[in-house]
């Protein structure tokens, strides 16, 4: 934080505006190396480097998609290895690729074309998915990324630090407008270091990001889905995994489950202070013969009536750790079906990057062993 700059450069006889400086040049320009910081002392740059400053992430690899999905591996200094996903969508009213990305991020669809009716030329819009943990604590069954479970939290400059990467590596007519908090590990255990990566992203001074444009994902959480209110006054959306409408069928998908029960996690949803027309968004993964049936669907609609929220469906995407599946295109069309005639707003969110492994739950630590989990009952 510039504030933070400010206390350890004066401590050094620096100008209190050299603070402000070096936050541009870290967080808004995205540079990293003292050395090519110009307009600093020669002394400063020199004691900058000496202290440790530069890049906490490289890339290793890049993997594009078909459809334009990027899923980029980074290497991170002690040599463990996160993936972080680019999704562009040309943006324009009507255009498919941008209601796939409007469902894939949190804020209400109605809000969200900025150059509706300007005759603006359409231009690529960009959400980024981003992890916060080494692998994952949780053990979701349909997810890749806790096949190896946890091997720690991530750095705040190392999750703020992916965005800025990813910024960097945009292509021509590209732009940076959502951060999704979705990719490997669960943000709200690693609690500190996630508060901390959303102020230095949506700090003025530098990337800038509008809270609106920034979705927290969480398995169910409770406390910190109550501190996160507390602390970004429900200006950071939300977005829950929830997967299933009765604590038993979610326990055996879920294991938090069996520590936050539906009835508390509904409790804290109702209890999130959100601003005024702005909604929660309910991820829920259809896996077969689990999750899927149109009873569960009236189970769902019951469970989150009187809720702000929008639902997105998301046909399980394979991964090489279960037997688990999605269930055919009928199946998924009757469960939608069901929630939209009782009143939700119902998306079904078309796989982006599953040719890469860079879909929703496909995302792994590199080198993890799987180890297969079998259906359920």
């Amino acid at each position: 934080m510039p504030e933070e700059w400010s206390a350890s450069l004066a401590a050094r006889g620096e100008r209190s505006f050299t603070a402000k400086q070096v936050f541009h040049w870290i967080h808004r320009r995205g540079v990293l190396d003292p050395a090519s910081m110009t307009n600093l002392p020669a002394r400063l740059r020199e004691h900058l480097a000496a202290e440790g400053l530069g890049e906490v992430l490289t890339p290793e690899r890049v993997h594009r998609s078909e459809d334009g999905t990027r899923k980029l591996l980074l290497r991170l200094r002690d040599g463990a290895t996160i993936e972080t996903v680019l999704l562009p969508s040309v943006s324009g009213p009507g255009s498919q690729a941008q209601l796939d990305a409007d469902a894939a991020a949190s804020d209400d669809t109605d809000d969200e074309d900025d150059d509706a009716g300007t005759g603006a030329a359409p231009h690529v819009r960009v959400t980024q998915c981003i992890s916060t943990q080494v692998g994952c604590a949780m053990g979701c069954g349909f997810c890749a990324s806790g096949v190896a479970g946890l091997k720690r939290h991530l750095g705040a400059e190392e999750i703020a630090g992916q965005v800025l990467l990813g910024r960097a590596m945009l292509e021509e007519g590209e732009e940076l407008r959502n951060v999704v908090y979705m990719g490997m590990g669960e943000p709200l255990h690693n609690y500190e270091a996630t508060a901390r990566s959303l102020r230095l992203l949506t700090h003025p001074e530098g990337i800038n990001l509008s809270t609106r444009r920034v979705t927290v994902s969480t398995s169910g959480l409770v406390p910190e889905i109550a501190r996160l209110g507390a602390d970004f006054g429900g200006q950071i959306a939300l977005a829950i995994s929830l997967h299933a409408a009765d604590d038993a069928t979610r326990s055996a998908l879920m294991p938090i489950n069996r520590k936050y029960p539906l009835d508390e996690l509904l409790a804290a949803l109702r209890a999130y202070p959100l601003p005024r027309r702005r909604r929660i968004t309910i991820e829920y993964t259809l896996v077969a013969g689990q999750n899927d049936d149109p009873a569960e669907a009236r189970r769902l609609a019951k469970l989150l009536r009187g809720l702000p929220v929008k639902i997105n469906l998301i046909p399980m995407n394979p991964i090489e750790a279960s037997s688990l599946g999605p269930p055919g295109v009928e199946r998924v069309a009757a469960f939608q079906e069901v929630l939209t005639q009782a009143g939700y707003s119902c998306f079904v969110r078309r796989r982006r990057g599953d040719d890469v492994s860079a879909a929703c739950g496909q995302l792994v630590l590199l080198g993890a062993k799987p180890k297969v989990r079998r259906a359920v009952g």
